[in-house]
């Protein structure tokens, strides 16, 4: 008989460090802790987001971001079940702050955010959730 071996394939995430672990369902499970809103969620810290819509999107939603410390260097933004293009004003502030945005699909920008927080790149995402 041979033997399986199994490897651990996790991403090795410093304990300070937000991770997401589950989305859907209207939801999001960051740090053990489910938040049933739009959330930010950022390098150590996760904060609601009163944003319920790609076309809900102003400058001022994007304060949070723009403030945090350290300086964040890349913004997902999961725009729900699909991804959706914004309005090239409505990013211009963030572009002014040098932090580059990404939209994509709530899930896809989860997921892009685990791997960067691995990383440990610079980064936040902005999350609409999915049903």
């Amino acid at each position: 008989m041979e033997k399986v071996i199994t490897l651990d394939i996790t991403p090795s995430i410093p304990v300070d460090r937000q991770i997401i672990q589950t989305y859907g369902n209207f939801s999001f499970k960051v740090n053990d802790i489910i938040h049933q809103n739009p959330i930010i969620v950022m390098q150590s810290e996760t904060i609601q987001w009163s944003v319920e819509r790609v076309e809900d999107l102003v400058v001022g939603c994007f304060s949070e971001i723009i403030q945090a410390r350290p300086a964040i260097e890349i913004l997902l933004i999961g725009c729900g079940r699909f991804g959706k293009i914004i309005e090239p004003d409505k990013l211009a502030y963030l572009r002014e702050a040098q932090i580059t945005v990404e939209p994509m699909d709530t899930g896809a920008a989860c997921r892009t955010f685990n791997v960067l927080m691995a990383e440990d790149r610079r980064v936040a995402a902005a999350l609409i959730p999915v049903g």
